[in-house]
């Protein structure tokens, strides 16, 4: 039998035999445009840490599912992994690998300790993947980003020293102190953050009469607060440990300092326990935080509302930074209009971000220009005095 191939039936075939050759293409194609991003999170699962690290995935996990439920990032949904650092840089480092290697993620958010994040820093480096910090505050990480050499790390949390800008400023133009003592636990935290107050401290006209530094486990400070008392300072500058705090506030009653000087830095002068552990030394005292469930906006209120809700549990700092930075980067794929990873993070460096603290943007180094709350303790509890920003002065590359 012999077949007849016609023109109509030949120009058919052809068609057909096109498409079915350019459908595997056209398959990838769209499954390409309907890809998840995948997001890591490096955090502290296990180990001392291990409370920090879960509100920082119970944040993350808040803000995926509210993008998700909403539609996703330009039609792209969010897929999360974690990954445990156990709080260690040498784990941190394992931890960010596997999930570059092994979950092929193109964003990682991570980790709440300092010495971890330095750690991953070179490895998202090598691997061209966005770093993208929410938690860590030691300044060294933003020296070596953006111009300084990392590129691909980014920051959105407020480092010790812009803490320790803000409430030198507001000690000195707030409340006209310029006379200060220093009493800071002995430790790279105390005592850097002591060192970036001397630094700005000239600016506001301020000096430092008297420089001390206490060991953790230390219970008597008689001698040091007798010749604070006795040398004229305004204010107690003391970045220190929450337990020590209501030590030191009692020995202050003791020796007459309670009401004529005040303290200011950081060491949870603003929990109740602390309040009330020595009221009259507390009052007036001054701290900055990067965030405060009591901050009073509507976006603020409602992630309390709903992480409390969908967790039964209020959420602390960690949770909140976490929640806000998966806000963050979902802003930046918007802004890109890609979920490429250069896009991307060309957009994070141009992006003006509304959080619920306040408009986000960042500078040469990669570090979030963002404000940081600060409290004044009045009539025995927290008051909130506003959002205060400050410029870090880098140094010369």
């Amino acid at each position: 039998m012999t077949h007849t191939l016609t023109r109509r039936m030949l120009c058919l075939s052809t068609a057909l035999l096109t498409v079915a050759a350019l459908a595997p293409g056209l398959a990838g194609e769209a499954k390409a445009d309907e890809a998840p991003i995948k997001l890591g999170i490096v955090a502290p699962m296990s180990g001392p840490n291990a409370r920090y690290g879960a509100f920082s995935m119970h944040g993350a996990e808040l803000a995926v599912k509210e993008i998700n439920d909403a539609g996703g990032v330009n039609g792209h949904k969010i897929e999360l992994y974690n990954a445990d650092s156990q709080g260690t840089p040498v784990e941190g480092v394992s931890a960010t690998r596997r999930l570059i290697d092994q979950d092929e993620v193109d964003f990682v958010i991570g980790d709440v300790s300092s010495s971890v994040t330095l750690a991953m820093q070179p490895v998202a480096e090598d691997a061209g993947v966005l770093l993208l910090n929410a938690a860590s505050s030691n300044p060294k990480i933003t020296y070596g980003a953006g111009v300084g050499g990392f590129k691909w790390t980014y920051r959105n949390y407020p480092t010790d020293e812009n803490r320790a800008y803000v409430v030198a400023k507001y000690a000195a133009e707030e409340r006209g102190f310029t006379k200060f003592a220093v009493l800071s636990v002995d430790s790279d935290y105390g005592r850097s953050a002591i060192e970036f107050t001397k630094k700005y401290l000239p600016e506001f006209k301020g000096e430092i009469l008297s420089e001390d530094y206490y060991k953790e486990g230390e219970v008597d400070f008689r001698s040091v607060l007798a010749k604070i008392r006795d040398g004229g300072a305004q204010a107690i500058i003391m970045y220190g440990l929450a337990d020590t705090t209501p030590i030191i506030a009692r020995q202050m009653v003791e020796l007459g300092l309670a009401g004529k000087v005040t303290l200011v830095g950081n060491g949870e002068f603003n929990t109740e326990k602390t309040i009330a552990s020595a009221p009259t030394a507390l009052e007036g005292a001054v701290e900055a935080a990067a965030w405060l469930p009591a901050w009073d906006s509507p976006e603020s209120k409602a992630f309390v509302e709903k992480f409390t809700t969908t967790y039964n549990e209020a959420p602390n700092n960690h949770a909140y930074v976490h929640w806000d930075t998966v806000n963050l980067l979902a802003a930046a794929v918007r802004e890109a209009g890609s979920v490429e990873r250069e896009a991307v993070r060309d957009a994070l460096s141009k992006i003006k971000y509304k959080s619920p603290v306040g408009e986000v943007t960042f500078d040469d180094h990669n570090q979030a220009r963002l404000p940081m709350i600060l409290l004044q303790i009045e009539d025995g509890k927290p008051s909130i005095k506003g959002a205060f920003t400050a410029d870090i002065q880098y140094p010369a590359n």
